[in-house]
């Protein structure tokens, strides 16, 4: 779940080739962990959610100026310990080699993949979901057995101090240790000759860590975002999808890299969904400044970065529709209205910049494929969420359009379903985590293949015009003929 850019402030350098450097030796001390060794890993995590559940929401909501609570519970705690849950009870099965087969030019043999720990992980978090985008990808690297080291995001640092507290509580700093800091302590970070590298942020700053990871030729992780969009279909209840959408529009003010970014809706039907979407946005947060279910802008430059975008777009030509039941006022604040944009066009930043806050676009179609054109046209996004009661119509949209994850007739659940990959393509990243992927993502695939007693290639060594030779070519030459190509 991407964040974009925000201006770093300063901060003392720690040691981190030191501690870098501690990790790998541990590791080498202990390079395979038995399945026992990751559970007690992953139990000291589980417990640690739930002794500090409280003191998360507190210190979440002090970076936010207001969180709503349930929303770090639903958004935060719950999937952390799902995905617990999730890798705990297949440990088993994913750690288990597996047998491939053995082509007959190596029998006798058996042939294996198994899957060892990569090593260190580095994890460089974002500030819009500070425990969430710091942990999950932690869980998956401590299941696949890796030791790891995460870079905490300066402009959430309640958060950040408090997993920091947490993490030194449970591991040794040999295991996993959190590192504070801001641009200069981010970037040096990104240059260290990690095993594996996890990245959650904006494009613009992905480019930069995964050259940074290049210079170690270390793999990266990437979760970048993108403009996530919505079409509905014309014979979808347009008040069903409106409802559905505000829900997910709403959670976290739409400061999600996987939050709805634009709508596609059918021309004549713009002003229901817009009547609709007011409604459900009303009825959840019937005020705004006091209310402490709606969240806050992490920052006094993110508000205003949102607010230039509202001016971009109004002064363009737009037309916009702000949902604000009571009329309240927020200049002293950092909550900011769930705004609509009608009218608008390319030359605006709302439609060329990920939005990252609680604005929504909704742009008119007349025909499905050229809501579909409209997406492909695009760079590939993070998420992708489609409208339609007829799985045939779904299914066929699904492989028209390319994005890392999908949902039909929902916002942003895919990410909260632990056994699926969760990851992007392109633009909006590279690699995954979440599920059986994520284990796999933070191991390396080891193909291995072991003889017995009997040495086959003693039989059809050199020189070659012996008997087995030419009988293995004659019999490679039944079974390979040269195929017929269907037209």
């Amino acid at each position: 779940m991407s964040a974009p850019h925000l201006t770093p402030v300063k901060s003392e350098t720690p040691d981190l080739e030191a501690l870098l450097l501690a990790q790998k030796k541990a590791y080498l001390a202990d390079p395979m962990p038995d399945r026992a060794a990751r559970v007690r890993r992953l139990d000291k995590l589980h417990n640690a959610l739930i002794d500090n559940k409280a003191r998360i929401i507190a210190a979440v909501s002090k970076d936010f100026s207001n969180r709503s609570a349930a929303e770090t519970e639903l958004a935060e705690i719950m999937p952390l310990l799902d995905g617990i849950a999730f890798y705990r009870k297949r440990l088993r099965k994913f750690m288990k080699p597996q047998r491939r087969h053995a082509p007959l030019t190596l029998m006798p043999a058996s042939i294996q993949v198994q899957y060892q720990p990569v090593g260190v992980v580095g994890i460089v978090v974002p500030w819009n979901f500070p425990i969430f985008l710091a942990l999950s990808p932690l869980v998956g690297a401590l299941a696949a057995g890796n030791r790891a080291m995460l870079k905490s995001s300066e402009f959430a640092p309640a958060s950040g101090d408090l997993l920091k507290e947490i993490i030194a509580d449970i591991f040794s700093e040999d295991e996993v240790t959190v590192v504070a800091g801001g641009v200069e302590v981010a970037t040096e970070f990104t240059k260290l000759p990690f095993d594996h590298l996890v990245f959650t942020g904006s494009t613009q700053v992905g480019k930069i860590v995964m050259k940074a990871a290049a210079d170690n030729l270390t793999p990266v992780t990437l979760e970048l975002g993108g403009k996530s969009p919505v079409i509905i279909h014309k014979d979808f209840p347009i008040d069903e999808a409106a409802s559905r959408i505000a829900f997910g529009k709403g959670i976290n003010a739409g400061q999600v890299c996987v939050s709805p970014d634009y709508i596609l809706c059918p021309r004549d039907k713009v002003n229901a969904f817009c009547t609709a979407f007011a409604d459900s946005m009303s009825k959840a947060y019937p005020a705004l400044r006091d209310n402490q279910d709606y969240t806050a802008i992490i920052t006094d430059r993110q508000k205003t970065r949102l607010e230039g975008y509202l001016k971009d777009a109004e002064a363009k030509g737009a037309e916009l529709i702000t949902i604000n039941p009571k009329g309240e006022h927020f200049n002293d604040t950092r909550k900011m209205p769930m705004t609509l944009i009608l009218g608008a066009t390319e030359e605006m930043l709302v439609l060329r910049e990920e939005i990252f806050g609680p604005i929504l676009p909704v742009i008119p179609y007349d025909s499905i494929d050229e809501a579909v054109a409209y997406v492909n046209d695009r760079p590939r996004p993070l998420a992708f969420y489609y409208f339609d009661w007829d799985k045939s119509r779904a299914n066929d949209i699904l492989a028209r359009t390319h994005a890392g994850g999908a949902c039909i007739n929902d916002t942003m659940s895919h990410v909260m379903a632990d056994d699926i990959p969760f990851g992007g393509i392109g633009p909006s990243g590279m690699g995954h985590y979440h599920g059986e992927e994520g284990f796999r993502n933070f191991s390396k695939a080891k193909g291995v293949v072991r003889k017995g007693r009997i040495n086959a290639t003693a039989f059809v060594a050199p020189p070659w015009d012996n008997f087995m030779f030419n009988s293995l070519k004659k019999l490679q030459a039944m079974r390979f003929r040269r195929r017929n190509i269907q037209e």
